[in-house]
């Protein structure tokens, strides 16, 4: 692993640790190479950790990693197909190898839990996973998302 991709890993964890989101460490680690400041890109992935407003839908780390993505590379226009496809191919790698590490994408399958149940989020919490688990997902996210972009233009 290069330093450039370590350094996102540590970026997006440290930020983790702070208290934000899955979501929203990664792409606040992003946020300047995806023209974003770190405020905007706050706003943008608060909602999607948890998989989702705590759904177990798609893990928050990766959803953050989809949105830089999305921003890097993603179409601005209907007609502009190659920059979607181009999008969508780099998407499948990060979530195939996202996947092949950690045997799932979805939060709930990831976890081992319900975050929507409170109960069950607090289990969670009392076992350690969101300061144990969940940020090995967090930096995977951020060093595929590294390894996966072309350097910023």
């Amino acid at each position: 692993m290069d330093e450039v991709t370590e350094t996102a890993a540590d970026r997006a964890e440290a930020l983790f640790r702070e208290g934000y989101s899955c979501s929203q460490a990664v792409l606040m680690t992003f946020a300047a190479t995806a023209g974003l400041d770190p405020s905007t890109a706050a706003r943008v992935a608060s909602t999607f950790g948890g998989g989702m407003a705590r759904h177990g839908w798609t893990c928050g780390a990766l959803t953050g990693a989809l949105m830089v993505v999305g921003l890097r590379l993603g179409s601005a226009s209907a007609t502009d197909t190659a920059a979607r496809d181009e999008a969508y191919a780099r998407v499948k790698a990060l979530v195939d190898r996202f996947r092949d590490t950690h045997g799932a994408t979805e939060c709930r399958h990831l976890i081992g839990c319900d975050l929507a149940d409170p109960a069950e989020r607090q289990a969670a919490s009392d076992a350690g996973v969101f300061l144990n688990v969940c940020p090995q997902f967090v930096r995977t996210a951020a060093r595929l998302l590294a390894e996966t972009l072309p350097p910023p233009a």
